[in-house]
């Protein structure tokens, strides 16, 4: 803005400040050639003032050095802080991805772990539900409890004792008479069917395989086979 004096600028503050150091020199000249009884000689020796240095373009490059330094401190420590951050981001990163791919690493072994299976339920051998089916399931009992026997030593006396017929029952013989007749398909009586029955079978003694078990279970213990068996017994 100009001065309201036509020609003249406003003093800048470099400028006053100049202007005052000139002015405190002349000052110190005039009080010292007024001092009483100042010879004239001293009056008129010059009194070596070293002027000040006064360069508005200095103390412009100063004022810019500090604002770039201090600006310059600023941005390392921004840079800092975002390094920083960048860093707990690609450590947090890393962290996320180690676990993600440990927990698919265990999933995966956990697929490929073989599935325990449960013991299969034997399956039930199925039996004609005729004489020949009745004697092969009794022969797999017997087996299976130790009890000797065969097919065709089964089959003999069952055709000589019953003819075959599971439900057959002795009235007239001396069982009879004593009001225990023998029953089933190997007429035993119902003292020695409870006596020797094998279990896993009925304990019905019309049932046609608790019957021929039972029977065989007897004519082992008593003459050591079935097959030794060639009448009534």
């Amino acid at each position: 803005m100009r001065s309201p004096i036509s020609g003249y600028s406003r003093l800048t503050k470099v400028h006053k400040f100049s202007a005052a150091g000139i002015a405190a020199a002349g000052v110190a000249a005039l009080t010292f050639a007024a001092l009483p009884g100042g010879s004239a000689d001293a009056q008129t020796q010059s009194i070596a003032v070293k002027p000040v240095a006064w360069n508005s373009q200095d103390l412009g490059v100063q004022d810019q050095q500090e604002q770039l330094g201090k600006q310059a401190d600023v941005a390392m420590k921004l840079a800092k802080a975002e390094a920083d951050k960048r860093k707990a981001e690609d450590e947090a990163k890393a962290k996320a991805d180690k676990e993600r791919a440990e927990k698919e690493a265990a999933s995966r072994s956990e697929e490929r772990k073989p599935v325990e299976q449960a013991p299969a339920a034997p399956v039930k051998k199925a039996y004609a539900n005729n004489l020949d089916g009745w004697i092969r399931e009794a022969l797999d009992i017997m087996s299976a409890k130790g009890i000797p026997g065969s097919y065709d030593g089964i089959y003999r006396n069952i055709m000589r004792e019953s003819t075959g017929n599971p439900n057959a029952i002795n009235n007239w013989d001396s069982n009879a008479a004593a009001g225990i007749p023998s029953k089933g398909l190997l007429q035993v009586i119902d003292p020695t069917f409870k006596a020797y029955h094998v279990e896993g079978t009925s304990w019905d003694i019309y049932d046609p395989v608790a019957n021929i078990a039972a029977a065989c279970n007897y004519a082992a213990k008593t003459y050591g086979s079935m097959d030794n068996v060639n009448s009534a017994y």
